[in-house]
């Protein structure tokens, strides 16, 4: 299976500014994807997509491939990151290059391993699924059997339609929400259905603990402070 690897990382970021190229521990944010990206055994290519030629040099410096820089319509706040994956296939498949599935990895989840990409990538292929999303457990508090909803009458009702609330936290079904870590998904499904995860997703459990996901600069301060806790 050829698997495309696409890292994004425009230019003007607010939350943290500079941060895909700010260092963390004396490496450049994107140093720590770009690493793993390219050490796995299952991606065909590998590439930046940026608007930002500061980001684009230290990509190359980090043997990072940036084909092209990318347009400044798919570099705004809102622009979606479907649509920087798609432009980037078009791109290749405009060069007579095809893959069969899209790997998006981003800079923000800066601590996955290279043995957890491969994993999931083999987990993937393994499941026959249209995608496959890392996640983290939700806490029982957070589960959505125990979370309300205000309806029309200005009153609480249960987020997931049940009439009764489930009363022991034994009783709960285990829910997930998506981490950011790792995304992949079949090329026709994100080209024939716009989606990045199709009609069927499989799913990968990240470790707790390098489960990080950098937008602010409080997650900064805190991905510092696991490096530190690291070294102790």
């Amino acid at each position: 299976m050829r698997i495309f690897g696409i890292i994004p990382a425009r230019g003007g970021s607010k939350g943290v500014p500079g941060k895909n190229i700010k260092l963390l521990n004396g490496k450049p944010l994107l140093q720590y994807t770009s690493e793993i990206a390219l050490k796995s055994q299952y991606l065909t290519t590998v590439i930046l997509s940026s608007d930002d030629n500061q980001i684009i040099t230290v990509a190359k410096s980090l043997g990072i491939q940036v084909p092209f820089l990318r347009p400044e319509e798919f570099a705004q706040d809102q622009t979606p990151t479907i649509d920087v994956i798609i432009h980037a296939l078009e791109w290749f498949r405009n060069h007579a290059i095809f893959f069969d599935a899209v790997c998006l990895l981003q800079v923000t989840s800066p601590f996955r391993t290279v043995e957890f990409l491969d994993k999931a990538i083999e987990k993937f292929i393994a499941s026959g699924c249209d995608s496959l999303v890392s996640v983290q457990k939700v806490p029982h508090e957070y589960n959505p059997h125990w979370t309300f909803e205000v309806n029309p009458e200005e009153n609480l009702k249960i987020v997931t339609g049940e009439e009764k609330i489930i009363s022991r936290r034994q009783e709960l079904p285990d829910t997930y929400h998506r981490d950011g870590s790792i995304y992949i998904m079949k090329t026709e499904v994100l080209l024939q259905q716009h989606s990045l995860y199709g009609k069927s997703i499989s799913f990968i459990e990240s470790p707790p603990e390098f489960y990080l996901n950098i937008d602010t600069v409080a997650d900064w301060e805190k991905a510092e402070q696991m490096i530190k806790n690291r070294e102790k």
